[in-house]
Order: C-alpha cells, then sequence, then structure tokens
C-alpha cells in the first residue's frame, strides 16, 4: 500500500519545528532528510526513523518499512511536534557521526 500526499502533508507541517526538512518520493512513499541527511520517511502512511543509539531512548518499537527492509522505529506521537524535533533531531546526529 502506498502512502497518501495528505498524511505526507500532515507529516510535513508536523516537522515545521525541525530547519530543512525535505521530502522525496520513492515508489509510492516518501524519504525524508534532514539538513541533507535521509534519517527516516514515510511508509504505508506511518512514520518511521532510523534506528541510532541517539534515539533508543524514545521509547519507540520496530517496525519493517518494506519486505527485505531493515527495522526502522515507528514515531507514534506524531501529533506532538516538539517530541518529533527531538526525535529527528537525534536521528541526525547518529547518523552525522
Amino acid at each position: 500500500m502506498a502512502s497518501s500526499k495528505d498524511y505526507r502533508d500532515f507529516v510535513s507541517e508536523q516537522l515545521s519545528l525541525v530547519p530543512d526538512i525535505s521530502c522525496r518520493p520513492m515508489m509510492g512513499e516518501f524519504l525524508l532528510y534532514a539538513g541533507g541527511v535521509l534519517f527516516g520517511g514515510i511508509y504505508d502512511d506511518r512514520l518511521l526513523v532510523k534506528i541510532v543509539p541517539e534515539n533508543s531512548g524514545y521509547n519507540m518499537s520496530e517496525e519493517i518499512p518494506y519486505d527485505g527492509a531493515k527495522p526502522m522505529y515507528l514515531v507514534e506521537d506524531v501529533d506532538n511536534k516538539e517530541l518529533l524535533a527531538e526525535i529527528v533531531r537525534a536521528t541526525v546526529e547518529g547518523l552525522s557521526k
């Protein structure tokens, strides 16, 4: 199942506290970047972020974005902009090392 543009737009708005966010369509889903760093994506209308030690303290469950992919963390509380910004910053920090 592909992700909807409506959900993409909602997530993009929720990420407004994070500077330099971009979204790129990929095979019916959407890849998310912050400052040019690929930190996650929208898969089947779920926001998933890459797993790094820096975001492990946020108590997120692991999900598979698509068959054959590595697990990622599911961000369930997408409504909380501040928490979402913290998670993205921690993820990007971990990926930038």
